[in-house]
This record gives structure tokens, C-alpha cells and sequence, in this order.
């Protein structure tokens, strides 16, 4: 029976050995203990004092024969012996499916994290390919991911928003100071659509109003809105400004520039407010007319410089007419805008050096 726990504790090492499991380490120990013979633990027995006298020699009686051991004594040890053996298998047996089951665990973990590992490669090229791809994107905004610090990302034909070194709007100070020519204005009452197109309030008129700059000639195209005003005099702005965008016949755009300040309320900008539509992308087409000559100010001095649009593409070599003077507009006027649109103006962009003239 010795044999068999010591063949246990070797085996409960032996499996041991890779799977760090402690329960070995005290089978081994028991079967040690078990091992060794009953009388290595026993104290040496004393010897017998030795008597003043010997004693009278006895006579020794004939060795008697051991008698058999019982068969009942035998057959129970055979049984333990059995029932050991069968215990010692079912240990093994566990501990060889504990070691087995570990092994799979690390190696379900190992796959997962190969597998991981490719798609993570295959995301990461996938956004190369995609990083590397022309952009022709049309969703932009005036924040967030589609805001002006990244309207050239968005589409390839946006460059200009953020190489382009004559951008607007910028803030005019130090202006030249000159005799600058009159803009002759050649507006009258018109027809006219509006539309909410999810970034300004935007109006179009019907044809047959110009400005006339030198000897360059303009149709005005449309005008909206923007809150605040995008341009800056000396560092400081306004509430809003309206643009006056206009085209001439062969193709060069001159935007009017007209800064609106709280005061008294802005005939034009309540007709237009009376017939917002009530979707963003719907064109309303009212049956009266307005002249765009009413939101012009009482003086016309002016700033000039050339720009670019102040929205996307941001296509530049733009003339610029920015009116010093402000027109006013009812607080009731502006917050209505400011519903709509809180914030809806490029930030100011680098003068880049460019020659800026004003009105004496």
C-alpha cells in the first residue's frame, strides 16, 4: 500500500509540474510519511539495568511458530488496497483535466487576442485607404467636426478655406485712407423668394438691380444674414451684418457688406422676417415686392479690400465693400434671427498682408 500512495505523489508531481497545482506537493508529503518504516520513528529501546546479581540461568523454552494471520485480515487489506488505487486514479484523472483545461483557456485567450490583433490591422487600413481618398463631402457648419477649421477636410474643392492666403472675413484696421469713388447703387422694388437653407436666411431678388464699382458693373444675386457680424472695424464688431452678394457678367463677385447694431427697427428685415418659411430647404415666394435700396445706410463711406467667400468653397479674388456706418435693428428683429441662428460667422482670418483702402 506504501507503493501505491508513493506512485500517487510521484504522478501528482510529475503533472504538476506545468500547472503549478499545490495539491501534489501534499500527496507527495503523506506519501513520504507513510513511506517510512514504523520503526525509524521510534525511540531506541533502553537497555535493561543490569542486576547485582545474574539471575539463575532459565532454561528457554523452543521457538513457537507464528501462527497464520486470519483470511478476513487479508482480504480487508486487499480491499483498501483496491479502494486506494481507485482513488489515486480518479486524482490523477482530475488533475490531468484540470491541466487540460487551463491549456485551453490559454489558448482560446491566445486566438482571441490574434484575432483582435488582424482586425485591428485591417481597421487601421481601412482608414489609410479612406484618409487617402479626395473628400467630396458637402456637410459643413459653423462648429464641431464640420465647423471652419475644417471645411477644407471636407471636400477637395474647399482648399482655399484652409490654404488660401486672401480669405475673408478679416479686421480692418489700418486702412489707407483715400478719396474712394462713390458705389453708384441702381436698386429698385423687386420680386423676391427667401429660403432657411440651414445656414442663414438667405433672399433672392429679381433681376435688374446693380451697383457699379469704377467701371466694373454687378447684379445683385441675393443677400442673407449672419450673427455676429463677420467683419471687425478696429477689433470690434456687430451684432449682425448683412451681405449683398453680386455677380458681374463675366463672372468677378463684389459682396456689400452692411454691420446692423440695435436701435430702431429695420423696415426691410421685417418684411423678409414676415415670410419666413416653415421649413429649413423651403422657398417662399411672396406676392409683394421689396427694394434692397432700404437696407442701405444714410452714409456711404466704405472699406475695400479683396476676400474670398466667407462660406465653403471660400473661392477668393472676391471685392469687398464694407460700409462704415451701421444700420439698426429692433432687439425683438435680432433675437428673432438668433432662434434660428445663434452663431453662423467665420472667424476672422489673416490679413496676410493685404493693402485694405478706406473713405476719408
Amino acid at each position: 500500500m506504501r507503493n501505491l500512495i508513493a506512485l500517487f505523489a510521484c504522478s501528482c508531481v510529475v503533472l504538476s509540474a506545468s500547472a503549478n497545482d499545490p495539491a501534489p506537493a501534499a500527496a507527495a508529503k503523506l506519501a513520504a510519511s507513510i513511506s517510512r518504516p514504523a520503526s525509524a520513528s521510534l525511540p531506541a529501546a533502553k537497555e535493561a539495568p543490569s542486576a547485582s546479581k545474574e539471575a539463575p540461568a532459565r532454561k528457554e523454552a523452543p521457538p513457537k511458530k507464528a501462527a497464520p494471520a486470519p483470511a478476513a485480515a487479508e482480504d480487508k487489506e486487499q480491499e483498501a488496497e483496491v479502494a486506494l488505487s481507485a482513488k489515486i486514479a480518479e486524482r490523477l484523472a482530475e488533475l490531468r483535466e484540470r491541466q487540460q483545461a487551463r491549456a485551453a483557456a490559454s489558448a482560446r485567450v491566445k486566438k482571441a487576442a490574434e484575432a483582435k490583433r488582424r482586425d485591428e490591422e485591417k481597421a487601421a487600413a481601412a482608414a489609410a485607404i479612406l484618409a487617402a481618398a479626395p473628400k467630396h463631402g458637402t456637410v459643413w457648419s459653423y462648429e464641431g467636426e464640420t465647423g471652419p477649421a475644417n471645411w477644407s477636410k471636407i471636400n477637395v474643392d474647399w482648399a482655399k478655406c484652409g490654404m488660401g492666403n486672401r480669405q475673408s472675413p478679416i479686421d480692418l484696421r489700418d486702412g489707407i485712407k483715400v478719396n474712394l469713388e462713390q458705389i453708384g447703387f441702381d436698386y429698385h422694388p423687386s420680386s423676391f423668394n427667401e429660403v432657411n437653407n440651414g445656414h442663414t436666411i438667405q433672399v433672392t431678388v429679381g433681376g435688374g438691380n446693380f451697383i457699379t464699382v469704377g467701371n466694373q458693373t454687378y447684379e445683385l444675386q441675393q443677400f442673407h444674414f449672419h450673427r455676429p457680424s463677420e467683419e471687425r472695424i478696429n477689433g470690434k464688431g456687430t451684432e449682425m451684418v448683412m451681405h449683398l452678394v453680386h455677380k458681374s457678367y463675366d463672372g468677378k463677385i463684389a459682396i456689400v457688406a452692411v454691420l446692423l447694431e440695435r436701435g430702431q427697427p429695420h423696415g426691410l428685415m421685417q418684411t423678409i422676417w414676415d415670410n419666413l418659411p416653415l421649413e429649413k430647404n423651403e422657398v417662399v415666394s411672396p406676392s409683394i415686392v421689396l427694394d434692397p435700396s432700404d437696407a442701405l445706410p444714410e452714409k456711404r463711406e466704405y472699406f475695400t479690400y479683396m476676400g474670398s467667400l466667407s462660406e465653403p468653397p471660400c473661392t477668393e479674388g472676391v471685392l469687398w465693400l464694407v460700409f462704415k456706418q451701421p444700420r439698426q435693428a429692433s432687439p425683438a428683429q435680432m433675437a428673432l434671427f438668433s432662434r434660428l441662428y445663434p452663431l453662423n460667422a467665420r472667424p476672422v482670418q489673416s490679413t496676410a498682408g493685404r493693402m485694405i483702402k478706406e473713405s476719408n
